[in-house]
């Protein structure tokens, strides 16, 4: 279910994708049952467009990968963690309009100094 610019992560390639990444990371928790999930897809999509090469987009399937969602302790899904120098800098669960996802990423790419205006 990873679109165009969005990178499928494991338990096994998380830490080296997301915590070692020198980019802020947004990680989309989700599953193939999940109907809020399949609605939030085409928004991180259009968010893997615009932030570009500022910002990396992942995805990690839950019921493929259940080490990672229980270290972060994933209780609901979708969620979206944001991740900024190997830590949760931020974190979304269920569905949110695409406004609200953006308002975080800006407010976190402004702190790396890397926003778009």
């Amino acid at each position: 279910m990873a679109g165009l610019g969005i990178l499928e992560v494991t338990d096994a390639t998380f830490d080296q994708e997301v915590l070692k990444s020198e980019q802020v990371v947004l990680v989309d928790f989700w599953a193939v049952w999940c109907g809020p999930c399949k609605a939030i897809a085409p928004v991180v999509e259009a968010l893997a467009a615009k932030y570009a090469g500022q910002l990396k987009v992942t995805k990690v399937n839950v019921d493929q990968n259940s080490a990672t969602p229980s270290r972060y302790s994933i209780r609901g899904i979708p969620a979206l963690l944001f991740f900024k120098g190997g830590k949760v800098a931020d974190q979304i669960v269920g569905y949110v309009p695409q406004d609200v996802i953006d308002e975080k990423i800006q407010r976190l790419l402004a702190q790396v100094g890397t926003a778009v205006n």
